[in-house]
């Protein structure tokens, strides 16, 4: 995260001397990325936070790839992912890289039985239907339906949903995920020109302490793996924590579109940012008000890129047959643009009410085993007239 943040109790001054009431020593944890030159949180915890009792199974969770090298336009049916009970089993990865997965995943209980961590790679969490509450180490987040979920690598959590239709897109980054920097000052702020500023952004609150010993199950992810371990003594036992690694939410609905007078870039939806991949927001906007204008997007190749549109409400002016649940993967290598008669049937048009996640890689990404079953093969030739 891009500024401070506090909350619970603290010592003064970082590595001191912090006491509790009985006057034994509370355990304080540096929670850092990128060795000691990322963001960082220092954490104080009732108990020592390296207590593992038992290892007890270890499992691959790593995708089967289908397709390891794609030049072919797809259109997948992310709805047809089947709801499963549990949160973990119900994430299924449909495309990948070396640098990130895109998952799909609808959870039908809450998060009860075992606490999780990603070790390798930060995730974003889409949230197209269902609430509840995220609950982590370093406090509670409210969700609904339209929030983002940014929960940076190591933070252990669950999630309490409301209802049992969920439905999640999910960004799992190997490299860490930021506010875009072209949006910030060279002190961090969010600047006047961006789409959105930090009182969008929804911090966790409610800390939840447990001071308990026990046997705590953590299903820790590390390299395609999902390792159980046993905790002695609960994951959630923080007293207070300051610093700028901690998960947040923001509302794609507090998304402020930037418009102009003829068509704009793609660029000025983006929302997150890695050193490997951007994510956009499509969020409801006035059109161009150019007289000449065509609101259709251009047709433009995409040479440097994979594009990845996740359709979630709306309508969807420059596609055909695309409905809610719906991706459309556009490779690297081909150009691609809107469907026959979509230009024609845009001109004239105020506004837009489409609301769409896109996820726009600087590698290739591999279809997985998953990402077929769901697939039109013969999306690709709906561009002929």
């Amino acid at each position: 995260m891009p500024f401070y943040h506090s909350s619970g109790k603290i010592p003064p001054k970082r590595h001191t001397q912090f006491r509790k009431p009985n006057g034994d020593l509370y355990y304080e944890q540096l929670f850092g990325t990128i060795g000691f030159d990322g963001m960082y949180s220092n954490i104080y915890h009732e108990h020592r936070p390296t207590q593992v009792k038992e290892i007890k199974k270890q499992y691959s969770v790593k995708p089967k790839i289908a397709k390891a090298n794609n030049i072919q336009s797809y259109r997948l049916h992310g709805f047809k992912i089947k709801p499963k009970d549990d949160y973990l089993d119900s994430r299924k990865i449909v495309l990948t890289n070396t640098d990130c997965n895109i998952i799909l995943a609808a959870p039908k209980t809450s998060q009860k039985e075992y606490f999780y961590k990603n070790t390798d790679a930060d995730e974003l969490l889409f949230i197209h239907k269902g609430s509840g509450k995220l609950r982590t180490m370093l406090g509670n987040l409210e969700f609904k339906y339209g929030d983002y979920l940014l929960i940076p690598r190591g933070i252990i959590y669950q999630i309490d949903f409301d209802t049992q239709d969920n439905r999640l897109f999910i960004v799992e980054s190997y490299r860490p995920i930021y506010t875009p920097k072209r949006y910030r000052n060279w002190f961090g702020q969010l600047l006047e020109h961006s789409p959105f500023c930090e009182r969008d952004l929804r911090r966790p609150q409610e800390l939840e302490t447990n001071d308990e010993k026990g046997d705590f199950l953590i299903k820790v992810k590390k390299q395609g793996d999902i390792f159980d371990m046993i905790y002695a003594t609960h994951p959630f036992d923080v007293v207070g924590y300051d610093g700028y690694n901690y998960p947040y939410a923001f509302s794609i609905h507090d998304f402020e579109p930037i418009t102009g007078r003829i068509h704009q870039p793609p660029p000025v939806h983006q929302t997150f940012e890695t050193d490997a991949f951007v994510v956009c927001s499509f969020v409801p906007r006035l059109y161009d008000y150019h007289p000449l204008s065509i609101p259709a997007p251009y047709n433009h190749s995409n040479i440097d890129s994979d594009e990845v549109l996740y359709y979630v409400d709306g309508d969807f002016m420059s596609r055909n047959d695309i409905a809610a649940g719906h991706i459309s993967l556009h490779p690297a290598g081909i150009p691609h643009g809107p469907h026959p008669g979509a230009v024609e049937r845009s001109i004239g048009k105020t506004k837009t009410d489409e609301l769409a996640v896109m996820v726009d890689t600087f590698k290739p990404l591999q279809l997985t085993e998953e990402a077929l079953h769901i697939a039109d093969e013969d999306y690709y030739t709906s561009w002929l007239e």
